[in-house]
């Protein structure tokens, strides 16, 4: 008997803000080669029907919704995700530890397996953005703080920029999880990202999986370019 392939370290994230595009995608793509995130956006215009079809796929799923609310609020909508079978979703770091803690012990009642991540500082801002909203710390430090209330606080690990994921390394344990988005081949456009990096350079600064949307997803030939990062990136992975 054939031993289960291991699991993919590419999300492809489904940027679309409707049912057809997004399964369009799903099928154009393997899920031998990638996991999928399903945003905001595709999930306020679907709903959670979305996620059993892209479950009936064979794919897992990374609900990224980056709660952040009060605690009982969070508590609330946590289990709710539970219930759906994911494989990872996230919660938003500058909700406390306390509101981090309630989440991840309430997320334990209804499913063990489901990884929880902190959002720390999104990859659209840079040091300039931080200060106008009032932040002291440059991004780096700010991550490297926002990502050990994470640690503190018990969850799996973080989504952070690729440019951050070598400092998390260096200073929390290897096994806390860096997920980064904001992935692009050399020469491609940065989109609305502010702290972008290769495959290569990701992979070398520790990150653990890597998510990319518009790079593949709007390519030519989606499943191509999927092989083409994923290939990148796994075969520089520390």
């Amino acid at each position: 008997m054939s031993s289960e392939a291991p699991l993919s370290k590419v999300i492809v994230a489904l940027d679309c803000n409707n049912e057809n595009d997004a399964l369009e995608i799903a099928n154009l793509l393997d899920p031998k080669l990638c996991n999928l995130k399903i945003g905001l956006e595709l999930f306020i215009s679907c709903g959670p029907s979305i996620i059993k079809k892209i479950h009936n796929l064979n794919y897992k799923i990374f609900l990224d919704l980056k709660l952040n609310d009060i605690s009982n609020t969070v508590l609330k909508s946590i289990n709710t995700i539970g219930k759906l079978g994911i494989w990872m979703t996230n919660i938003h770091s500058s909700g406390g530890k306390k509101m981090m803690l309630n989440a991840q012990e309430e997320l334990r009642k209804v499913q063990k397996d489901c990884l929880l991540l902190g959002v720390t500082i999104l990859t659209s801002l840079n040091d300039k953005d931080l200060k106008e909203i009032g932040f002291q710390n440059n991004v780096n430090n700010q991550v490297l703080r926002m990502a050990s209330l994470c640690h503190q606080s018990k969850l799996n690990g973080i989504v952070c920029s690729a440019n951050e994921a070598k400092v998390i390394k260096e200073n929390l344990p290897s096994e806390f999880i860096c997920v980064c988005p904001g992935i692009r081949a050399l020469g491609d456009d940065i989109d609305d990202q502010s702290r972008v990096m290769t495959p290569m350079l990701a992979a070398k600064n520790g990150a653990d999986y890597i998510v990319v949307g518009r790079p593949i997803t709007r390519s030519r030939d989606p499943k191509n370019t999927l092989t083409i990062f994923k290939k990148e990136f796994e075969e520089n992975m520390r």
